[in-house]
């Protein structure tokens, strides 16, 4: 089986390519950008099969359809930080939007027809109230952030793309998802390597801090491609999945789980650049629909998914970290 990955270079594109690989039997292409950095799937070269190609720029993702003819692909290339969508808003729905509009159009064009997962987000619920939780696949979509609304995008470009031409997609709405390789502008990531730094004595024992009172849904992403997968082997084109693990964690409880599997005494300050124009309070999903078609349930623990995210980044600051005498 050949399978596309579009930026397999990324956090959970690594994640994806490894566990295929895992496997056996098929064959995994990856879409990589000439300034994309290799260093997730630096382990995995001589086994992946790398396409240079902007998904912005449809001729370039036209000549990859062509030449790889997948049977199946994960659509997991995005602009995926929220903050930086307020910033770059043009840039973010043009990477997540157009960049998916020039797949289908390729598939469509190429005359093939393979399953296609398109990774979707919690974000795209917004503003959720309180008596409309755990967040269902019918919850309205009230997006807060530019990111947010491209994701929207996404979601009902697959739906109308099977509607109108049969292409069969199946749309995953995943709820936060972390562990080893996520990058330091998410949160708990960002607070894992200041703990490192930390630890290490390369810096102050100081972690500035957005808001702590915000609650998220976390799964690990290794329990997240495992539903990647299972969206496309047991999942209905034209629908939409939750992946989520149903429970909520407040990001200050997630950085005082981090703070307690380290030794080094943190002084918490404020900062205010860390908080963004809206913020959703609580995204808290339900997994129902997905679990009940696919068998998927989550399987490692939050706390071993925090402790492997600290140790992935205690590894990657030692090993940078210049030698003490």
């Amino acid at each position: 089986m050949r399978v596309l990955i579009t930026g397999v270079t990324g956090f959970a594109g690594s994640h994806l390519a490894e566990y295929l690989l895992g496997l056996g039997g098929i064959e995994v292409h990856g879409l990589e950008r000439w300034r994309s950095s290799p260093d997730n799937i630096q382990h995995l070269r001589g086994q992946l099969v790398l396409h240079e190609c902007d998904l912005r720029d449809a001729s370039s993702v036209q000549k990859v359809i062509e030449a790889v003819r997948p049977e199946r692909i994960f659509h997991l290339a995005a602009q995926s930080y929220v903050a930086a969508s307020w910033t770059a808003p043009t840039e973010t729905l043009m990477t997540n939007v157009i960049g998916q509009v020039n797949l289908f159009e390729a598939v469509r064009q190429t005359g093939i027809s393979p399953l296609i997962q398109i990774a979707g987000s919690s974000e795209e619920y917004g503003l959720v109230a309180a008596d409309e939780l755990p967040i269902r696949e019918t919850t309205p979509l009230r997006p807060l952030s530019p990111y947010a609304v491209s994701k929207v995008g996404q979601d009902l470009l697959g739906y109308q793309y099977w509607m109108s031409y049969r292409l069969p997609v199946i749309r995953t709405r995943g709820f936060n998802h972390t562990g080893p390789r996520r990058g330091q502008v998410f949160a708990e990531s960002y607070f894992a390597y200041e703990i490192a730094k930390i630890e290490q004595g390369l810096q102050e024992p100081v972690l500035k801090v957005g808001n702590l009172e915000a609650v998220r849904d976390y799964t690990d992403v290794r329990d997240m491609v495992r539903g990647y997968w299972l969206a496309l082997e047991r999942g209905e084109p034209g629908e939409v999945y939750n992946i989520c693990s149903g429970e909520g964690h407040a990001i200050g409880e997630v950085l005082k789980t981090l703070l307690a599997m380290s030794t080094a005494t943190v002084r918490l300050e404020p900062d205010p650049s860390r908080l963004r124009p809206s913020d959703v309070p609580r995204l808290q999903g339900d997994n129902t629909k997905f679990v009940t078609r696919t068998g998927w349930r989550p399987q490692i623990p939050f706390r071993d998914t925090l402790r492997d995210l600290l140790q992935y980044w205690r590894d990657k600051v030692a090993a940078h970290a210049p030698a003490r005498r």
